[in-house]
């Protein structure tokens, strides 16, 4: 019942994520924060699932909300 937690939580980030980014309203800053937390949040899914393939992707995107965050800065 807990990874289902981090997995939803990861979920609804990634799309908030999304959505901030595409609007092109000045939060991009905020929606990669959001997606460093995804990635996050789903790894820690992942790694509870034993999702070897999934917590691998989600080292890339905790680095691309990282680099994100960086440029917006």
């Amino acid at each position: 019942m807990k990874s289902r937690v981090f997995e939803w939580l990861g979920v609804i980030t990634a799309i908030f994520y999304s959505l901030l980014v595409a609007a092109n309203i000045g939060a991009e800053f905020i929606g990669f924060s959001l997606l460093l937390t995804s990635s996050a949040l789903i790894g820690i899914w992942a790694y509870i699932g034993k999702h070897r393939g999934i917590l691998f992707l989600q080292f890339f995107y905790g680095a691309a909300g990282i680099i994100g965050m960086v440029r917006w800065f």
